[in-house]
């Protein structure tokens, strides 16, 4: 049985704010399951890493006795959250939402118990709500109270518009606390003003406030913008073992231990020893196998681990190329092709600017041999593995 205070510690561990501290104690120590609330609004198929950061918390609670509400924004998706937003985003479509939703539920049990895990959706109770009842909810929060979230403020001042419909979103989102009788809520920390609605509204219903814990964003692979699948920086959690591996082995050594941070189950005093290994000289590659290892086995198996690494070593590291890649044909004028533009047209890169600015700084290959001259042309009537960075590559051959 854990006691109330190393259950409190373990709740604070990783996360940024708790609102307010003194209070979730206290529904603590009553000694009955919480209802610990998080939603997500399914605006993509697929959940990524970034998504688990919020999920492992969840988790954390359901093994410390709590039940966790898993809510599925389905009618919120329709409205499309505003938040951090610099123009209206676009609704999804009710087929999308049900498409996306769907995906949803088969993925969170790769974290979560399912028999301590209630999946909601609220639409549920937002379709069975008359007009006349939306206005009364819409009564409860003011338009300056609306304007001191960032993102509207910014929007406003700056003259870009803001649809009514977007003053909905965090309205309703809080509403789902009321119809939930939440005592947590989960979300990032770009969901605080969200989640302090409510709490107002609960308050406004004559409920007990909610407890609300905010987790840290996760970077993306690019170590800058939040990871988002709409901005390409995203691992997902049901990609492939060697794709998963790859792209966990591509990000920078310094976000390395920010990944640590927020995503591995290691104790904190396992990842202070690691980062005095390095210190010591120890190759961060090998502590990076370690986060590779732990995040693969998770969601895949051990033994997919082992096998993704062997093939990122093979790969990577002895020079091998994976046997399936995309495989084309190109036409060459007289002369041959140049590969500035063969490279272009094998989609290996963007544009033949991007190709030379590769070929300079040495990261493009064929069959495995270095290219150190920009101006190579390939003639017709042969057939080359083209390779850019470690991750891109095409069987081309030039007619």
């Amino acid at each position: 049985m854990v006691s109330v205070n190393d259950a409190l510690e373990q709740i604070k561990h990783g996360a940024d704010e708790i609102l307010v501290e003194s209070e979730l104690k206290t529904k603590l120590e009553r000694g009955k399951p919480l209802r610990i609330k998080a939603g997500f609004d399914p605006t993509a198929p697929d959940l990524h890493l970034g998504h688990t950061v919020l999920i492992n918390k969840l988790r954390q609670f359901q093994d410390l006795g709590h039940e966790v509400l898993f809510l599925i924004g389905d009618f919120t998706g329709m409205i499309g959250d505003p938040t951090g937003k610099s123009a209206t985003r676009p609704p999804l479509t009710r087929d999308d939402v049900i498409e996306n939703a769907r995906s949803y539920e088969q993925q969170i049990f790769k974290i979560l118990e399912p028999e301590k895990t209630l999946v909601m959706f609220n639409s549920s109770w937002m379709n069975a709500m008359s007009t006349a009842e939306l206005i009364q909810l819409a009564a409860k929060h003011t338009v300056a109270r609306m304007l001191e979230r960032d993102d509207f403020s910014k929007r406003y001042k700056g003259g870009q518009p803001i649809a009514i419909h977007e003053f909905l979103y965090p309205l309703i989102q809080g509403y789902d606390s009321v119809a939930m009788r939440a005592d947590v809520e989960l979300g990032g920390t770009d969901q605080k003003f969200n989640l302090l609605v409510g709490r107002e509204l609960q308050k406004a219903y004559g409920q007990e406030q909610q407890v609300v814990l905010t987790m840290p964003i996760l970077e993306g692979l690019d170590g800058v913008q939040k990871m988002s699948k709409s901005l390409g920086n995203y691992i997902g959690i049901d990609e492939a073992p060697e794709e998963m591996f790859g792209k966990l082995m591509s990000i920078s050594d310094d976000l390395m231990w920010r990944y640590f941070g927020l995503l591995s189950f290691r104790p904190p005093s396992d990842i202070e020893g690691f980062k005095r290994e390095v210190k010591a000289g120890k190759n961060p590659r090998d502590i990076k196998f370690l986060l590779c290892e732990e995040i693969v086995s998770r969601f895949h198996s051990p033994g997919a681990a082992k096998k993704a690494q062997e093939a990122f070593i093979a790969r990577f590291q002895k020079g091998a190329m994976p046997e399936d890649m995309p495989e084309l044909e190109l036409r060459a004028a007289e002369g041959g092709l140049a590969i500035a533009n063969l490279l272009k047209e094998a989609g290996l890169v963007k544009s033949t600017s991007e190709a030379l600015r590769m070929i300079k700084q040495g990261a493009v290959k064929i069959d495995g041999e270095r290219v150190e001259d920009n101006k190579l042309s390939i003639t017709a009537g042969t057939q080359h593995v083209f390779q850019v960075g470690k991750r891109r590559f095409a069987r081309v051959t030039v007619a």
